[in-house]
């Protein structure tokens, strides 16, 4: 048996479902990497690309192909956020994060509509998913929550709960109960997260010693 074909296999099973040990790893990793960000800590991106490549299998496994394709998507993100990360650590030795400015929360509202129903229709034109809407929704909620993510965007936060709130019905809908649970332990990651970007963002804006440049996305 090959690495691939064994991934798949199941590890165990969670209320009569066979959780897999693509799923089961790809989420370790992906609780992983929600720690890690929590932390500013750059090593989340790499994380977040070998539970990206887990997950990939396990998503074409269970017929997700929206999943599936952000997954692969998500590990090209991740790698422009490394690249970013890296350049703001390198420029002020930390990643200082910020609120987005009124014309940016626009622009990710925007993206986040209008990806998702042209994605939608590209899922069900070419049969690629059995929930066009909600993997679509999944799919361009996490591409502009790590975008938001690697310009350091308290907001990112905000996209990842609404992400995870589609994503609980759709992966237990799926077969996938074990990611659905996971999904609810990020809930509670997701709020813990975004009460610690909100506090670092504020005592950022009101130190004396803050320059311009401490205050700029990376």
């Amino acid at each position: 048996m090959d690495i691939f074909s064994w991934l798949n296999t199941p590890a165990f099973e969670l209320l009569g479902r066979p959780v897999p040990y693509s799923d089961l790893f790809g989420n370790v990793f992906a609780l992983l990497t929600v720690v890690l960000a929590l932390r500013r800590n750059i090593l989340s991106w790499p994380v977040q690309i070998l539970g990206s490549i887990l997950l990939f299998s396990a998503s074409m496994s269970a017929g997700l192909g929206g999943n599936a394709s952000r997954q692969v998507v998500i590990v090209a993100a991740a790698i422009w956020g490394w690249t970013q990360w890296r350049k703001s650590k390198a420029e002020s030795g930390s990643v200082t994060v910020r609120w987005a400015s009124r014309k940016e929360r626009v622009l990710l509202i925007v993206a986040l509509l209008a990806g998702t129903a042209l994605f939608a229709s590209i899922l069900h034109i070419w049969n690629l998913s059995w929930s066009p809407i909600p993997d679509a929704y999944i799919f361009i909620g996490s591409l502009v929550a790590m975008y938001a993510q690697g310009r350091a965007i308290v907001e990112f936060w905000f996209v990842w709960l609404a992400v995870d709130l589609v994503g609980i019905p759709l992966a237990v809908s799926g077969g996938l109960v074990f990611s659905g649970a996971v999904y609810l332990i990020f809930l509670v990651m997701v709020i813990i997260g975004l009460r610690d970007w909100a506090r670092r963002s504020r005592q950022t804006a009101s130190s004396p010693y803050a320059s311009a440049s401490d205050l700029r996305a990376p």
